[in-house]
């Protein structure tokens, strides 16, 4: 693999790399520029009689946190295999049912020039107590905007992998 590793052969890489026992199927991959992330299914685990709502969400929780535990030094290994191939840091996580949990993810400190009034937008939800400071407010807009509008990012993120595969496959400047 090279440094500039595309997602179908992570997702291959990670599939063939990962003992066969840790999940209920291949994980998801998904990655950009800093990190690759891995996430797998872990399968269910078998729930007491009459088990309620918060009981079954227990049982999940304990199983990733089991997952975490046991597998941790080998994960290690693995994500240094990986950063080394690819150049980029590994986070992990486990989903079982719908109960989710990352590890070891990044945060990714990112530039950028506001004027005055985002800055003031910023400013007010920091003042709101929405978020703790200017870079919590604005990770909480990105998640906003995320969670409204992920379809049409999703679109785009679609025609960026298109222009990137016609990019591929025509004439390489000499």
């Amino acid at each position: 693999m090279t440094k500039t590793t595309d997602l179908k052969t992570l997702e291959g890489w990670f599939a063939g790399r990962l003992p066969d026992e840790w999940f209920a199927g291949p994980p998801a991959v998904t990655a950009d520029r800093e990190e690759i992330l891995v996430v797998g299914t872990l399968a269910e685990p078998d729930y007491p009689a009459g088990a309620d709502e918060a009981a079954i969400g227990a049982a999940r929780r304990a199983r990733i946190q089991r997952f975490r535990e046991e597998t941790r030094e080998q994960r290690m290994r693995i994500a240094d295999e990986a950063e080394n191939r690819t150049g980029r840091k590994v986070a992990w996580g486990a989903r079982c049912g719908d109960e989710e949990k990352t590890f070891t993810a990044l945060a990714v400190p990112v530039m950028t020039r506001l004027r005055m009034r985002e800055r003031q937008t910023l400013d007010t939800l920091v003042s709101a107590g929405v978020a703790r400071s200017r870079s919590d407010a604005l990770a909480w807009c990105v998640r906003l905007v995320r969670e409204h509008e992920g379809e049409w990012i999703d679109q785009l993120r679609d025609a960026l992998v298109a222009v990137e595969a016609a990019r591929a496959s025509g004439p390489s400047p000499t």
